[in-house]
């Protein structure tokens, strides 16, 4: 079996393919494939590896599976492999680690105010004041705060843990758009919020759930989290109500559009001192996470193969 990476760059450099050479008879790696290159690059190929490279109908004739090193299979174009009998296999939870953290750390620091602090740091405010601190930004205790998580999967539990430990009361939503969740609504927690942090897919019932409607309600001085997808809040609806002193600081690592080549409010935002991070979609990063991927997408395709050897 030939199998062909299209876009190794996207993993970094310093994980170990060996898991996934062990599987297959060859593999071929490009560091990146445009779609313009993708009938070369696939020249010959019996299974397809991908994380971001789009994968339309013609580039399926005569594969035999595609492995995503990501969980979203949205590059993928999936009526067209069901149609094709082409089996398309994505990984999960390799990530749970490193986005928890990543998601503690943002708390942590809107929670301190340290976008504030750093910045009048630089400004030299600290060499210039007559006391031995700066305490002009009121920074929040997390201990007895509470935190409403939307989405009760294994990251959004990950980050319960954490957050527990750190001595915070935490409730989940309700699933958005499920009638039979008997969890609170996320409309009956935003009065009671301290912080809130998103972590549930990208849907039509998710899109801009934290609203212009519902940011009027949540709890003055909340500090809201986004590591899960661009869209999921009202990223716009979010600053107004910042620089309005609705919320007490905002926390991307996602965006509508990524990498954001046009450009966004909240990155023009950065520069105007406010409770402001965005960081750029890289809280799944760690080399601990990357390499879960090469070892899940091994599993996956010793998998395969054994199912295929069991259809011949």
């Amino acid at each position: 079996m030939k199998a062909v990476l299209l876009d190794a760059d996207t993993l970094g450099e310093d994980i170990d393919l060996a898991p996934i050479r062990e599987v297959v008879d060859e593999l071929v790696m490009y560091a990146s494939t445009t779609l313009e290159q993708l009938a070369a690059h696939l020249d010959g190929a019996d299974l397809i590896i991908v994380n971001k490279t789009y994968i339309p109908a013609w580039a399926m004739t005569g594969r035999k599976a595609i492995f995503v090193l990501a969980t979203g299979t949205n590059n993928i174009d999936m009526a067209a492999a069901q149609a094709q009998g082409v089996p398309v296999f994505n990984v999960t939870n390799y990530g749970t680690a490193s986005v928890a953290q990543h998601t503690l750390m943002l708390m942590l620091a809107l929670a301190a105010k340290l976008p504030l602090y750093q910045r009048d740091l630089a400004a030299g405010a600290w060499q210039q004041s007559e006391f031995f601190c700066l305490s002009h930004h009121k920074t929040l205790a997390l201990a007895g705060k509470t935190l409403a998580i939307v989405g009760a999967g294994t990251l959004g539990n990950a980050v319960a843990t954490l957050a527990e430990a750190f001595g915070m009361r935490v409730c989940f939503s309700a699933r958005p758009g499920v009638a039979s969740d008997e969890r609170p609504s996320l409309d009956s927690l935003l009065p009671e919020a301290d912080v809130l942090s998103f972590h549930c897919p990208l849907t039509e019932h998710t899109r801009h759930l934290l609203n212009r409607e519902r940011l009027a309600r949540v709890k003055r001085g909340c500090l809201v989290i986004n590591c899960a997808r661009g869209g999921i809040i009202d990223e716009n609806a979010a600053l107004a109500a910042l620089i309005d002193g609705r919320i007490g600081g905002l926390a991307v690592d996602v965006l509508p559009e990524e990498p954001p080549r046009q450009g966004h409010a909240l990155l023009d935002a950065l520069v105007d001192g406010l409770n402001l991070i965005v960081t750029p979609h890289n809280a799944w990063i760690s080399r601990e996470a990357r390499q879960n991927i090469i070892d899940m997408t091994a599993r996956n395709i010793t998998r395969w193969r054994e199912d295929f050897s069991c259809k011949r």
